[in-house]
């Protein structure tokens, strides 16, 4: 499977990894990576802040990040790297978004993956791509509505059973 997704114990979020994966799965085919290996951690802000602050020098929670196995031109077959998405500051975001929470998940996915193939916002421009391209990206990866199963309505009567009062 291309896609592999970790989720820490305890988490308060309940976000399946199978649907995360698929998610994973379905943004790896539209970069046309089929083939390429990702790896996606769901865990919280304590775990987010500490590899925020080794790896960005940045002493705070975020809520998506991005660690690249090759800052050049991912291989098509090859492993992308690892994406951290904080399932905190994901569901505080997804609420001021009024979104459900696998709709914010899937959109810090997509920024995530486009890191690491090599997207980046520094710059307007550059900004204004990466936008379009996650915009694409979730767009193409849609989230499966839930079946709605409608409770068994009670046996109908016919006429000759129905009780006369």
């Amino acid at each position: 499977m291309p896609t592999l997704v970790t989720r820490k114990r305890n988490l308060k979020h309940d976000v399946p990894a199978r649907l995360v994966a698929s998610l994973g799965n379905a943004m790896l085919a539209t970069l046309d990576l089929p083939d390429a290996e990702l790896s996606v951690l769901l865990t919280d802000d304590g775990e987010i802040h500490r590899l925020n602050r080794e790896h960005r020098q940045k002493d705070k929670p975020t809520d998506v990040l991005a660690f690249a196995m090759d800052e050049t031109v991912p291989d098509p077959a090859g492993i992308l790297g690892d994406v951290v998405i904080s399932l905190d500051t994901a569901d505080r975001q997804a609420r001021s978004r009024k979104r459900p929470l696998i709709e914010e998940v899937r959109f810090l996915l997509a920024h995530g993956v486009l890191h690491l193939i090599g997207y980046d916002h520094a710059e307007p421009a550059e900004k204004q791509e990466m936008v379009a391209m996650t915009r694409k990206l979730v767009r193409l990866a849609p989230v499966p509505q839930p079946t709605l199963r409608r409770p068994k309505s009670p046996p109908k009567l016919s006429k000759s059973s129905k009780k006369r009062g």
